[in-house]
């Protein structure tokens, strides 16, 4: 992207409801000195000092934008949070420079303010289907296990596999989403402060137990920068829209096209266990023939064993979404056997799916005891 004289000129004149005249536009920062002055176009990313004529005077305002880095500004989406965040909140705090509009570059380079604007919205096309969720709603009250629900499965792992196919080398990337999946309000610390702090079922020792532990896998997966991959993000089955037999569309992506295919993966397959437990306390069938036909499918596709040591994290956050008082309104039992899981395959340096109810059986209780003073 390219910021040209014209465009800023023509900009200004709209802002303003009068033809100004560019006088001069230079870089600030550390550059500024080394710059020609003369140039008529400036890079993007860089603070423009800009000088303009109005009715006789010249006037100066500073034009800003913000290039893409591994601090958190990856994407687009990122770049813009940073910069409506300076404007709604610059003119609040006395003696601060003020911000005096806000705005988005568009691809011809002519510039398009936003100053008018209070939320976002976008529009997407509608599209017909059931979630997937009322699939496993329908298995956990009937029990009644079909070809199609197999199918169904194989054809949701196929999927997984192929766009988990689509690598990227980029290691600051996928550093920045492990970082996101513990540390952002979506993420493990975000469900970890939202439990209530008289939850009997996850006392705040035992959540900082839990964050301790997902710090941990932290680093020990931060070198697998090889494994980013193309993702969904979100990948539940309220997302999933069924039309007919195995035919789906999908809803929501989420946190970045790029990040660790565990995700994807934990963020479905937990529900087999979570709506399993519902019915019968444990991975059982119907379920279990559902769980083992996903598992079998991807792994055999992606031959990516890996990924059975790299999940944990992944499910702990999404365990940890299930059993929450605030998303799910679910027995007692329920929780505790998705906070046992969310416990145990932390604990476990790789996870295996054979072993689900092992890890339903663990107690938390065990923790809270041993914490006590």
């Amino acid at each position: 992207m390219r910021l040209k004289t014209r465009r800023i000129q023509e900009y200004l004149s709209r802002r303003l409801g009068r033809t100004v005249t560019i006088k001069a536009i230079t870089p600030l920062g550390p550059e500024a000195a080394a710059a020609d002055r003369s140039i008529k176009a400036f890079g993007y990313g860089k603070p423009l000092l800009v000088s303009y004529r109005l009715n006789g005077r010249v006037h100066r305002v500073v034009l800003s934008t913000l290039s893409p880095n591994q601090f958190g500004h990856e994407y687009r989406s990122d770049r813009a949070a940073v910069l409506l965040l300076a404007y709604d909140t610059y003119n609040q705090l006395p003696a601060h420079v003020q911000a005096l509009d806000v705005g988005v570059v568009m691809a011809d380079g002519h510039l398009l303010s936003l100053q008018e604007g209070d939320e976002f919205f976008l529009v997407t096309e509608f599209v017909e289907g059931a979630p997937y969720a009322s699939d496993l709603e329908r298995l956990r009250d009937t029990g009644q296990l079909t070809e199609l629900d197999l199918r169904r499965a194989e054809a949701l792992a196929v999927y997984l596999a192929d766009i988990h196919a689509v690598k990227r080398h980029d290691p600051a990337l996928y550093r920045r989403r492990l970082r996101d999946t513990l540390g952002s309000g979506e993420g493990i610390m975000g469900l970890t402060d939202s439990y209530p702090p008289d939850f009997p079922l996850a006392p705040p020792e035992w959540l900082m137990r839990i964050e301790t532990l997902c710090v941990g896998w932290r680093w020990r997966l931060k070198s697998r920068a090889h494994r980013l991959s193309q993702v969904h993000g979100d990948f539940h089955p309220y997302n999933i829209l069924f039309s007919h037999d195995t035919q789906f569309r999908l809803l929501d992506r989420s946190r970045g096209p790029w990040g660790e295919p565990a995700d994807d993966v934990a963020a479905l397959t937990i529900n087999y266990i979570f709506f399993s437990v519902q019915r019968s306390g444990r991975l059982a069938p119907p379920f279990e023939q559902v769980w083992e036909t996903f598992w079998t499918t991807y792994l055999e596709r992606t031959e990516d064993e890996e990924l059975l040591s790299t999940i944990a994290p992944f499910f702990a956050w999404r365990g940890l979404v299930v059993a929450s008082p605030i998303w799910y309104d679910v027995d007692e039992s329920v929780r505790r056997a998705m906070l046992s899981f969310v416990e145990r395959v932390l604990e476990a340096d790789t996870f295996n799916p054979a072993q689900v109810n092992d890890y339903l059986g663990h107690s938390v209780l065990s923790f809270q005891e041993s914490v006590q003073p």
